[in-house]
């Protein structure tokens, strides 16, 4: 068994279109390495920094990404029963990480990410931050609602009481 501390560069296309581990960025590995019978079991951490988009808002997204990671590394030769594309071999005694690692990176990062929970997003007309003007509205132009504007409550009012509902039964 060996344990294995290292800093790599972050392979190019870690990610996703909205959010990433940009390249050339530091990934932590904490890795350990275990001969078994099969070939080398290869279990541990990966930690980075992932940048991407808001997909409600837009603004950038800066977060840390930490992953779990564990993969058996086959000898070469070594047959698999129900083998499939998901085995991973040595290679003249070197183990390639990269897939692994992006698959679990990948798969770790999250599909619609978000500045914060509770985020807003961007005014459908005409495309402020609704974070930064909360009191954000537009006047609606379209005459055709006039009369439903006519019969709005006033929220501050509260509910009709029916017992002074102007309506006959």
């Amino acid at each position: 068994m060996r344990e294995v501390h290292r800093v790599i560069a972050a392979p190019p296309d870690l990610g996703t279109d909205v959010i990433g581990v940009p390249a050339g960025e530091d990934l932590e590995l904490d890795l350990r390495l275990e001969s078994v019978s099969e070939g080398v079991l290869v279990s541990g951490t990966a930690r980075g920094r992932a940048e991407g988009e808001c997909m409600r808002c837009l603004s950038a997204i800066d977060q840390v990404v930490e992953v779990e990671l564990l993969d058996l590394y086959l000898f070469p030769g070594r047959a698999v029963a129900g083998e499939d594309d998901d085995v991973r071999f040595l290679e003249d005694d070197l183990i390639d990480l990269e897939p692994a690692l992006r698959d679990a990176v990948v798969l770790a990062l999250p599909f619609r990410p978000v500045c914060r929970e509770d985020c807003p997003g961007l005014c459908q007309q005409c495309g402020a931050a609704l974070a930064d003007d909360p009191s954000h509205h537009h006047e609606d132009a379209d005459p055709r609602w006039a009369a439903l504007r006519e019969l709005a409550v006033d929220p501050a009012a509260g509910p009709l009481d029916p017992e002074h509902d102007t309506k006959e039964n």
